[in-house]
């Protein structure tokens, strides 16, 4: 009977959409495929083609079905609409034991709901993290929320999420603390990194920055911010004004220079393109690979970034970030002190990065804070459990 037992293999659904989700999703991918009797499945919806791609090459992982749901100009009912149909379609074709989404995308809000539609119990990493404003992240904050909610597995990334979750009464038996995936990705590439002897010079031709740019601000002595922007909620008015924080930046100090990878989206490329292109101090570079954006997060002096997962990876590297955003639903970082929320306001940004570059001090008490998302073995934890409840 236990050899029996032992020949079951259970087929277990990665659902990923973005670049960040397959970042997040790539190391559970490969603990599942080191799990004895439990097998990934790896599904691409296509929600961001390119940049999606890029990071599915850097993993070495090959979707096993590829949904191609990317349109111009998509509206997300119509998005959430054709992932719904074709993720079911998929799911009532598979012989599904679990489906596991990631964060908070319309790709992980439609792959858990055709899931649940399914009767196909759903997991849900990165679970937990809330802002209690649905205007802001929109609609991540939303679809978040709802996935929660009915995941048998919500794998929550620090304690703090685990809390939120209790609050809102969800089952404690559904919830695993596990640390966040993120810096057990960020661990393989920085190994990826060290392994291959990536050179500055290889880095910077690959990235598109200008032979001068780099001559000024990324050598050893150099200094420079790293900065993204692609919230949705900043679209318009804020994102001008990050970008007008930025040219007060490097006018104050203009020791400083910024290395901007401009999201693909053109609501941002446009605007950005318009305010901040020609200045020398400033290097605007299209989408990078993830192992590029890890080295330019390595080296850089500060990061200025409206995103979750930077939130979480600056601060193992010692990177002290500013959030560009009214709130966070990631507010560990802010309460260790390693995050600052600054809003867009164009002053408020350019103080709070005067600060970090006059006061050396203040700018090593932020750097050298423990990392309070996670020690690189999340995935692990998250396979074990698998394991464990499937098995």
């Amino acid at each position: 009977m236990r050899a029996a037992l032992m020949t079951i293999v259970r087929h277990i659904l990665l659902v990923a959409g973005t670049r960040p989700e397959v970042i997040k999703l790539a190391p559970v991918y490969f603990a599942l495929a080191k799990t004895p009797g439990l097998n990934p499945v790896f599904i691409s919806t296509g929600q961001h083609r390119e940049m999606m791609d890029q990071a599915l090459a850097v993993f070495g992982i090959r979707p096993d079905h590829d949904l191609r749901i990317m349109r111009p100009n998509q509206t997300l009912s119509d998005l959430t609409s054709r992932l719904l149909q074709h993720l079911g379609e998929y799911m009532r074709q598979t012989a599904a034991c679990a489906v596991l989404v990631q964060g908070d995308t319309t790709s992980t809000l439609a792959g858990a709901l055709a899931a649940f539609y399914e009767r196909i119990p759903v997991g849900h990493i990165e679970a937990g993290l809330r802002t209690y404003d649905l205007s802001a992240p929109w609609p991540e904050e939303m679809n978040r929320r709802v996935v929660d909610h009915f995941s048998t597995w919500c794998f929550a990334p620090t304690d703090a999420s685990r809390d939120n979750l209790l609050r809102e009464n969800i089952r404690k038996e559904a919830i695993f603390v596990t640390g966040n995936t993120v810096i057990d990705a960020l661990e393989w590439v920085l190994e990826k990194l060290r392994r291959d002897g990536i050179l500055a010079e290889q880095v910077v031709s690959r990235c598109g920055v200008p032979a001068v740019f780099a001559k000024r601000f990324l050598h050893a002595d150099g200094k420079f911010i790293l900065m993204t922007g692609h919230r949705r909620e900043s679209f318009g008015p804020g994102l001008e004004a990050v970008c007008q924080g930025i040219l007060r930046v490097v006018s104050e100090h203009p020791e400083v220079g910024v290395v901007f990878p401009v999201h693909m989206n053109p609501n941002v490329r446009e605007r950005v393109t318009r305010i901040l292109n020609d200045n020398p101090n400033i290097a605007l570079i299209p989408p990078i690979a993830y192992p590029d954006f890890v080295w330019f997060m390595s080296r850089c002096h500060i990061v200025l970034s409206d995103s979750g997962g930077v939130q979480e990876e600056a601060p193992a590297l010692g990177k002290p970030v500013l959030v560009t955003r009214e709130n966070t639903e990631r507010p560990e970082g802010v309460s260790a002190g390693t995050c600052r929320i600054v809003g867009t306001d164009p002053a408020r940004i350019s103080a709070e990065v005067g600060l970090l570059i006059r006061d050396s001090a203040e700018y090593a008490r932020r750097s050298e804070i423990n990392n309070p998302y996670g020690d690189g073995k999340a995935s692990l934890r998250i396979a074990n459990i698998l394991m464990r409840d499937l098995l």
